[in-house]
């Protein structure tokens, strides 16, 4: 078998990565060689790959659902917000430009080049490529420049699946529409449809499903049931609060985490793993308020350090961890984080966006100085007496003056520093580290779960979800559009009369920004 499939969606987080995570893992299972493709990702979420390239982290997981070396060209091109009109570009894992309103280094047709040559490459040596869209498959306001969605499908004729969230409602229309508002060439590579997060008797469906089916002559090829307590490694900083926390086991003391939700916050799964430990409480604050009796603040990592520390300050977070610190609270920094711990962070060439050179929250004798080169590698050392495996991504180099050696960076009493994102996934080391915080705060019944492991229920999330797969959807039949492609002979549906606007009046021309992320980014094609 050689063949792809794309996997669409009417919305952003309508359940497209998590479908094609478990597609990975499903097709895999049936003994192919299977490989996850995204031609663009908006995320600052991201991992380093063994050979030392960047790649958005929800294709990371999915090359390990597929049993896949993660690899650049399954992401190969990344855009990571910045500031708020500024993305970082990264193509084939590297720095690669600046991307803000209205302008581009290098142009689109640059990326698209370079998203199809990875796209090839992969499908040469892989029996299937399950592909992800970006945000939503009729974003046709930017249908010209995709290279994502349909205008990925049209790169191959790849048959496409578009993905629907009934949980936000009107998930019929959005399923229509979606294909109706798409040209003919397009609608003719779409191949039918998959619904997400359904609460209830799945027999109350039908009636719609099968009227769907009447009006657009496409299959929708299974329901898949709303899953509250089952996440992965995401690849946008959505509904922070609701991820699933472990249950408390009743015999010992129980820490606080507050962890810090800033604005441009990147690698929050950082501290996924604590979430595991049934008595580890992990809260996510945005004021002072939410420190109160945290035993232990997390300030994570930031695509913006400078812009988030003045956040830190105006919110008058920065005073209250520092009251924290004084008062004998732990804070760890990380990467981004632990630039601001230190006691000045200097951009002379505005390499965050803006030139400057400003103090830090002073809790570790270390200062930061921004730079061109980003380094991207893979690290490893003990702690402890415990190994600790983790990544580097930053432009910021940590120049630490005094302290006590700790991995990534120094500690300083019960300041921790490190640069390296994803240390605490490392099982010995997180229970070390929180036995230090703990001892250090005075939990002295605290004690971490030594059945815990982050990496085997990584791996039994995955299975959970190609279990569901198997279980609500006809793999068979998304396997034998792999197989043999988009059913010939689909009906094109009329999206309605065409309207033309009046002339707009001068000076009333609306510029189209090519990435203007929010407070906190959320995926789209951009």
């Amino acid at each position: 078998m050689s063949g792809s499939l794309l996997i669409a969606a009417t919305s952003s987080d309508a359940g497209k990565s998590v479908v094609t995570t478990a597609l990975c893992r499903a097709f895999a299972r049936r003994g192919l060689s299977v490989a996850p493709f995204k031609a663009q990702n908006m995320s600052n979420n991201s991992m380093v790959t063994a050979a030392g390239t960047e790649i958005g982290r929800a294709q990371w997981v999915q090359a390990l659902a597929a049993g896949a070396e993660p690899e650049d060209a399954m992401n190969p091109v990344l855009l990571k917000p910045g500031s708020d009109r500024r993305s970082h570009v990264v193509v084939r894992g590297r720095p690669y430009g600046t991307l803000g309103s209205g302008e581009f280094a290098g142009g689109r047709a640059a990326l698209a080049e370079a998203a199809f040559a990875a796209y090839d490459e992969l499908r040469v040596r892989f029996d299937v490529v399950v592909c992800e869209g970006a945000g939503s498959t009729a974003e046709i306001n930017l249908r010209d420049w995709d290279y994502v969605n349909l205008g990925l499908a049209q790169h191959d004729a790849i048959p496409t699946v578009v993905v629907g969230d009934i949980d936000r409602g009107g998930v019929f229309a959005a399923l229509y529409g979606s294909v109706a508002l798409l040209e003919e060439e397009d609608q003719a590579l779409v191949a039918g449809f998959v619904v997400n997060k359904f609460r209830g008797d799945v027999s109350l469906l039908a009636p719609g499903l099968d009227r769907l089916t009447a009006l657009t002559g496409r299959p929708t090829y299974g329901v898949l049931p709303h899953e509250s307590g089952l996440w992965l490694d995401a690849e946008d900083a959505v509904a922070l609060e609701e991820r699933p926390r472990a249950s408390w086991t009743g015999g010992t003391d129980r820490l606080r985490v507050a962890v810090v939700g800033l604005p441009r916050i990147s690698n929050f799964t950082d501290v996924d793993a604590l979430t595991l430990e049934p008595d580890v409480d992990v809260d996510w604050v945005r004021g002072p308020a939410g420190i109160g009796d945290a035993d232990l603040v997390v300030v994570p990592g930031t695509r913006a350090t400078l812009a988030d520390l003045r956040w830190l300050r105006t919110t008058g977070l920065a005073e209250a961890i520092a009251a924290h610190a004084e008062r004998g609270g732990a804070v760890l920094g990380i990467c981004g984080g632990a630039q601001m711990l230190g006691r000045v962070i200097a951009d002379p060439d505005g390499t965050e966006g803006e030139a400057a050179t400003v103090d830090g929250l002073g809790l570790v004798d270390a200062a930061t100085r921004f730079g061109p080169d980003k380094a991207l590698r893979l690290a490893e050392g003990r702690w402890s007496g415990e190994d600790v495996t983790g990544y580097e991504i930053h432009h910021g180099r940590l120049s630490v003056r005094s302290g006590e050696a700790f991995p990534g960076g120094v500690r300083d009493g019960a300041a921790y520093a490190t640069m390296w994102h994803g240390t605490l996934e490392s099982d010995g080391f997180r229970r070390a580290f929180l036995a230090a915080v703990a001892s250090g705060v005075g939990r002295d019944r605290f004690e971490s779960d030594p059945s815990v492991s982050f990496a085997s229920a990584r791996q039994e999330r995955i299975d959970r979800l190609a279990d569901g797969v198997e279980k609500h959807l006809d793999v068979d039949a998304l396997l034998a559009l792999v197989r043999d492609g988009v059913p010939a002979g689909l009906p094109t549906l009329a999206a309605g009369p065409v309207v033309v606007p009046p002339q707009a009046p001068p000076g009333s021309a609306v510029e189209r920004v090519e990435a203007q992320p929010a407070e906190t980014p959320t995926e789209g094609p951009a």
